[in-house]
């Protein structure tokens, strides 16, 4: 092989490992904005939960809606937690999510936003820190 073929090959090689760099780094930013984009839907739900918490007062319909959705979005975030890569960060978030889905239960059997309260704060510390985690990426 001449000198020529051997600089070809190796650029080659360069554009593809520069390319896959590329790829990874748009692939975390997609999964960090998802990840981002699903607390900003997990907070406003829970929300909408809570102004709508008395059934005496509230739009039941709502409720039933919002109650379910983020029921579906404490599930996508725990099932996309990597408890190999992520260890004990990711074992406290899993706790986290299940408190919050907790909370949920037990304030719509209640009728009262209590628990549901005091996880949103929770959850908007960690989207807080989401937020600073992605400016540094």
């Amino acid at each position: 092989m001449s000198e020529l073929e051997n600089l070809m090959n190796y650029n080659k090689m360069l554009d593809a490992y520069s390319n896959s760099e590329k790829k990874a780094v748009i692939e975390a930013e997609d999964s960090h904005s998802m990840v981002l984009l699903l607390f900003d839907e997990l907070i406003k739900s829970m929300r909408m939960f809570c102004e709508n918490i008395n059934p005496k007062e509230a739009d039941l319909e709502i409720r039933a809606e919002k109650m379910s959705r983020s029921l579906t979005i404490i599930y996508a975030l725990q099932s996309s937690l990597d408890f190999e890569q992520g260890g004990e960060i990711a074992e406290n978030l899993f706790r986290l999510y299940e408190y919050a889905r907790e909370q949920i239960l037990i304030d719509h059997k209640s009728g009262e936003a209590v628990g549901v309260k005091v996880a949103i704060s929770s959850l908007e510390e960690i989207r807080e820190a989401w937020v600073e985690i992605r400016s540094i990426l």
